[in-house]
């Protein structure tokens, strides 16, 4: 098949499922595994350009609503009767059911099923350690800076705060993706602050912003020394990535709970 991906998250599930040699093209964000970069792009996962999309023939677009604002690509694939999936995973559940919706397209849902298994026992088994910690961390994680955006109770980090023995800062709104203010952050007091700005390359991420605000300097976090930037490729998209992520907080939070805790041989 001549695939096309529009979003990074997309981008991972056909490598996982080994089918990055059928890519004939992708967005200007994806950037893994690195040899997608030699593929034509396509502008970013916002804007893409759909006749140069068009013009690449494929037989299957993988779209995504991951992001507000990429609605306009799919109302154009519709528009011009392309072939396309639309993803739009909030959970780990549902990225863990994306994978084998992609590998029915494609024709391979045996090894999306292997995947699939080993991608939830990883989950399972962090949650079973996670459940038998006593003293869980708040953990504020800023999504955007100005206006400041976080995830809500309905979104995947939330979920790996849980089975990272942590819990989100703001796990109490029902949203996927909240939209808050600086002085909601410093009456919840978090006890970790991580950053991962979506969209923005990881050594362009500055805490100096964050420590600049307002009684940012009274914060249990900062005081703590407990403010980290964090890799947006391994938080904030929507793909069985997300547990080399979690792995990571885990060891960060309660690094002697997990200290046995592997990686699974997809990743």
């Amino acid at each position: 098949m001549r695939l096309i991906s529009i979003c990074p998250s997309n981008t991972e599930l056909v490598a996982y499922l080994g089918l990055t040699d059928q890519l004939v093209g992708v967005d200007d964000f994806s950037d893994w595994p690195s040899t997608v970069k030699d593929l034509p792009q396509l502008g970013p996962d916002l804007s893409i350009h759909m006749d140069a999309l068009e013009a690449l023939a494929p037989d299957l677009v993988l779209a995504s609503l991951s992001v507000p604002g990429m609605e306009k690509n799919i109302e154009e694939l519709q528009k011009r009767n392309i072939p396309h999936i639309v993803f739009n995973a909030n959970s780990l559940e549902e990225i863990a059911q994306d994978l084998l919706t992609l590998g029915r397209a494609c024709d391979v849902e045996k090894r999306a099923k292997v995947i699939m298994d080993e991608y939830l026992q990883s989950i399972k088994e962090m949650r079973s350690i996670a459940q038998t910690i006593a003293k869980k961390p708040s953990v504020y994680w800023e999504w955007w800076p100005n206006p400041i955006f976080t995830p809500g109770k309905i979104n995947w980090l939330t979920e790996i705060s849980a089975i990272a023995g942590g819990v989100n800062l703001f796990q109490d709104v029902e949203l996927a993706s909240v939209q808050t203010n600086w002085a909601d952050i410093i009456k919840r007091n978090p006890d970790y602050i991580m950053m991962a700005w979506v969209g923005v390359a990881f050594e362009r991420i500055q805490p100096a912003i964050l420590l600049k605000r307002p009684h940012a300097q009274e914060l249990h976090a900062i005081q703590m020394e407990r403010l980290h930037v964090m890799e947006e490729w391994l938080y904030c998209r929507p793909s069985p990535r997300l547990i080399e992520g979690a792995i990571k907080l885990a060891k960060m939070l309660h690094p002697q709970e997990y200290e046995h805790i592997e990686h699974p041989s997809f990743l």
